[in-house]
């Protein structure tokens, strides 16, 4: 009955959003494609029919990862985004509900204030998803035609209502609940892209993670990290907080355009925080039912500075490396850092 409700709440929004957005954006397709069509009539008709499908399969295949190109409005494409959206978020959250959520118990909806948990590192992983999710369905509209104010507000729409749908199943676990901080954070990461997209037509800051698994050291507190974050790579990728950071990396070239530095060339902060075996404390309870007490584990925020690189900005003519790179600039390259703690100052020859 939850999984059944939670997929409820999951698409309808999502449906709505994608319909509306369908409906909308092919009302004013008429002019653009009548100047296609009176271009294409003047190709060399023998060849059209060859062509045309040829370019069909090439643009399902991998033109809506070639963000460079501008394309017209197109009604076809704008359909195909909309069913990859709503099927690729589908399976998306599926993963997601049996990664995070089938193994714990559910209630009602209710909310639940956690602003003074984990540090806020949960806080800032709400802004990279949203943010993340947001770019991604940016450049998706953008391969379909959109013009360039609609493809930045509902790319940053589509992120902030993807992240509020992970918020409502949140709502109806009995461990957690609906979170206002986590709302806003969903709206801060949008708005990092949309804000970015209308001052300089660019993402001259991206927001980017990096993970290394933890070993902490002692049976008990490994078998605490099993128990509270999982056993695998991706659940300990989405739970364990200990071993994630966050980074808002600058391309210096775009903030100085006259200077000599190289064009990929990034510098980025970063946020983490160590130590945290509990949402506020590190107590809890063992599998015999009796509690542990280890506030000899100091629980402290980490902040670091390290240079990056931006793959969007590596130039290239194979569309397979442009689609590469875009994926691979969501994340923090390993590289040098120096960190910054009440533990005092840190290098760090590789950081992941």
């Amino acid at each position: 009955m939850f999984t059944k409700k939670c997929l409820q709440l999951c698409f309808l929004p999502l449906l709505l959003l994608n319909i509306t957005i369908s409906s909308y954006s092919q009302k004013d397709t008429s002019v653009s494609n009548s100047i296609v069509e009176t271009s294409i009539k003047n190709v060399n008709k023998k060849n059209k029919i060859i062509n045309d499908t040829s370019k069909a399969v090439h643009q399902v295949m991998v033109a809506p990862f070639y963000f460079d190109e501008v394309h017209p409005k197109n009604k076809n494409r704008i359909r195909l985004v909309t069913i990859g959206n709503i099927a690729g978020y589908g399976l998306a959250m599926a993963g997601f509900y049996s990664a995070w959520y089938k193994d714990y118990p559910q209630s009602g909806f209710h909310f639940f204030n956690d602003n003074k948990e984990w540090l806020q590192v949960d806080k800032v992983g709400h802004m990279y998803g949203a943010y993340i999710e947001s770019k991604g369905s940016m450049e998706m509209w953008k391969w379909a035609g959109l013009p360039r104010k609609q493809r930045i507000w509902i790319g940053g729409l589509s992120g902030a209502v993807y992240q509020t749908v992970i918020e409502t199943l949140d709502g109806f676990s009995k461990d957690w609940g609906w979170s206002w901080g986590d709302f806003a954070a969903n709206i801060l990461g949008s708005g990092l892209l949309v804000s970015q997209e209308l001052l300089w037509n660019e993402q001259r800051v991206d927001l980017k993670f990096s993970f290394h698994r933890k070993d902490y050291g002692e049976p008990m507190l490994n078998t605490r990290a099993d128990s509270l974050y999982g056993k695998n790579i991706l659940n300990r990728m989405l739970k364990d907080y200990n071993g994630q950071t966050y980074w808002l990396s600058a391309n210096l070239k775009s903030f100085f355009p006259k200077s000599n530095f190289p064009a990929w060339l990034n510098v980025a902060v970063g946020y983490g925080a160590e130590g945290m075996f509990g949402a506020e404390e590190n107590r809890w309870k063992n599998s015999e039912g009796n509690y542990i007490t280890r506030y000899d584990i100091d629980r402290y925020r980490q902040w670091y500075i390290a240079p990056d690189i931006n793959f969007t900005k590596i130039k290239t003519k194979s569309k397979f490396l442009k689609a590469t790179f875009f994926v691979l600039n969501s994340f923090k390259f390993p590289l040098p850092s120096i960190g910054f703690s009440k533990k005092g100052v840190e290098w760090n020859w590789l950081h992941f």
